[in-house]
């Protein structure tokens, strides 16, 4: 059932191109025809070939022109038969990959946190491949295939209805070791294909964390769990092209059976005269034409088994369900002034754990809002719930009086400005990385961002300066020197709320005392929510939320919650007891 309703799917695709597909079936129909037709010509060529001495020359030269000819349109028509198919095949990819990509951007974000990264590029890199091999195959060698022989069986029931009756009671044997193999490889395939994305997950984050894996003694430990998997895609490998093996010498066998059943039977009928020495010899031309589609359609079956698979597979992640849309009536928020309510939250990340629960917070317009606590104990979920990467479980979340859940997200998420602890860049220059919040500022903007952020200086002594051109992983710049890039974006965009979570933790403590200045002169009449670690960071927050275990434990500023020598007293003194 799950075949099919993957072969569904891709018909659905294929339907697009219903023009280019009937031109091919056409163009398809052409060439065995005109295939087909050469041993009818072969044949009556040998038949004018009578005894010694006597043989009609004149017939034959124009038997022979008549062979050049169909050879020559055949071949034409096959060239532009695979063009077609070249076509489909890699338009239909291209839309797969197309409404992939697409879905991975409406996805919401636990998908991508319960998946590997490497197994979702690997189904849309590797699975697509392997599906437009398998596809392509099909289209180039099944329509022929079929067509040539039911093509081949019409022209051998006009010649001599026995000996055809021979050539359909063997073929059956053909379809048993076919469909035996097929049922075999399905779910080898199927287990190679799910292994292979598990490899190229553990490869993708191991050169991705390179310097984590040697810092810490890891290469043997990563080698040994990379030959483990590598162990399983071999022996899972093996099984699945074993059984794909046997499809052709299988298949071969039974055409040998065919070729000899119509060379014994003919000779029988041409001995008592039943058929000329000329229609034999188009006979076996056509049985070795009508069997040997029989080992491509095999050999095809075996890679649509392959492709199937990754067709499945990629399709299950096109059909993931998407974030939940926004409401018709959602609107857009605009000039937001800052004020931020959380009423009664609760919420976590698996039905079964408990995290968040009953969270109140009052934010009014330009306040400072810290939040410290332990590692896990849910102050870069309560970022998550702000900026509406996760929906709450029971509550709601306020923006200037309207839940978020009735604003789109593109105008709340642009509302925040937002520095996260772990940076990101994309390929490109200095400037687009900058650029990437506001995309028309000008030149002089985007310096003056720069200088703001105090990264000018560091960014006009590169090679290009503000036209360098880094990767995605930065090149030669410090994590300090990417995480400072990553401040002079929200530097150039301004919003009207702003969350730095960690956003100076990269970076030296005399920069630090810069980008504090510039922070406190951004955060100005700003609605600020700051994550942090160092106590230092924050002590002129207008609020201190101390979170453990999900809670908050402590709220009030830096003078009253040390008086109350509570946990964030503790914390305060274990930073800085001398």
């Amino acid at each position: 059932m799950k075949q099919k309703a993957t072969i569904k799917k891709i018909l659905n695709y294929i339907r697009k191109y219903r023009f280019m597909v009937a031109l091919s079936i056409l163009l398809a129909t052409v060439t065995v025809i005109l295939t087909l037709y050469i041993p009818i010509l072969t044949g009556d060529a040998v038949d004018y070939i009578i005894a010694k001495g006597l043989v009609d020359m004149a017939g034959i030269l124009s038997i022979l022109k008549k062979i050049a000819i169909v050879m020559v349109i055949t071949a034409v028509a096959q060239w532009v038969m695979n063009t077609c198919n070249n076509y489909i095949t890699y338009h239909v990819i291209k839309d797969i990959r197309k409404d992939a990509f697409h879905k991975l951007q409406r996805l919401p974000l636990k998908y991508l946190d319960q998946h590997a990264y490497g197994d979702v590029v690997s189904r849309v890199i590797a699975d697509v491949d392997t599906f437009a091999d398998g596809l392509l195959m099909g289209f180039t060698q099944l329509f022929t295939g079929v067509l040539t022989i039911f093509g081949t069986l019409g022209f051998m029931l006009i010649t001599n209805i026995p000996i055809t009756l021979v050539v359909v009671c063997i073929t059956p044997v053909s379809f048993l070791v076919a469909k035996f193999i097929a049922t075999k490889t399905y779910s080898m395939f199927k287990e190679q294909s799910e292994t292979r994305g598990e490899q190229t997950s553990l490869i993708e984050e191991m050169v991705g964390n390179q310097k984590i894996v040697k810092t810490f003694s890891r290469e043997e430990a990563v080698k040994e769990e990379f030959a483990e998997i590598n162990g399983r895609l071999q022996k899972c490998a093996l099984k699945a092209i074993f059984f794909s093996s046997l499809t052709n010498p299988s298949t071969r066998f039974v055409n040998s059976l065919v070729y000899a059943g119509v060379g014994i039977f003919g000779a029988f009928f041409a001995i008592r005269g039943g058929i000329s020495v000329g229609q034999l010899s188009c006979f076996l031309s056509y049985a070795n034409q009508y069997t040997k589609p029989f080992n491509e359609i095999s050999g095809v079956i075996t890679e649509l088994q392959n492709a199937l698979v990754c067709a499945a597979r990629i399709f299950e992640l096109i059909e993931e369900e998407a974030q939940v849309p926004d409401s018709a009536e959602a609107k857009v928020l605009t000039d937001a002034k800052g004020n931020v309510t959380l009423e009664a939250v609760d919420f976590q990340y698996v039905p079964e754990k408990k995290l968040i629960q009953d969270f109140n917070l009052e934010v009014a317009p330009g306040q400072r809002v810290a939040i410290v606590g332990p590692t896990g104990c849910g102050k870069t979920t309560v970022i998550n719930l702000l900026m509406r990467f996760y929906d709450v479980n029971e509550g709601s979340i306020k923006v200037d009086g309207t839940d978020i859940r009735d604003i789109t997200r593109g105008s709340l998420r642009t509302s925040y400005g937002m520095v996260l602890q772990e940076t990101w860049l994309r390929a490109g220059t200095i400037r687009d990385n900058i650029r990437m919040g506001k995309p028309d500022a000008t030149d002089e903007e985007v310096i003056a961002a720069a200088k703001a952020a105090h990264v000018h200086s560091f960014i006009k002594r590169l090679p290009q300066g503000y036209d360098t051109v880094i990767t995605e992983e930065g090149g030669s710049l410090s994590q300090g020197q990417k995480q400072l890039l990553c401040i002079t974006r929200v530097m150039l965009c301004l919003p009207p709320m702003l969350i730095l979570d960690e956003a100076t933790s990269s970076i030296d403590t005399r920069t630090e005392i810069k980008i504090q200045n510039a922070f406190a002169q951004m955060m100005e009449g700003r609605t600020s929510f700051i994550v942090a670690h160092r106590l230092s960071t924050i002590q002129e927050a207008d609020i201190i939320l101390v979170m453990k275990d999900g809670n908050v434990i402590e709220q009030g500023n830096h003078e009253s919650l040390l008086a109350a020598g509570g946990f964030y007293a503790n914390l305060y003194e274990s930073q800085f007891a001398m």
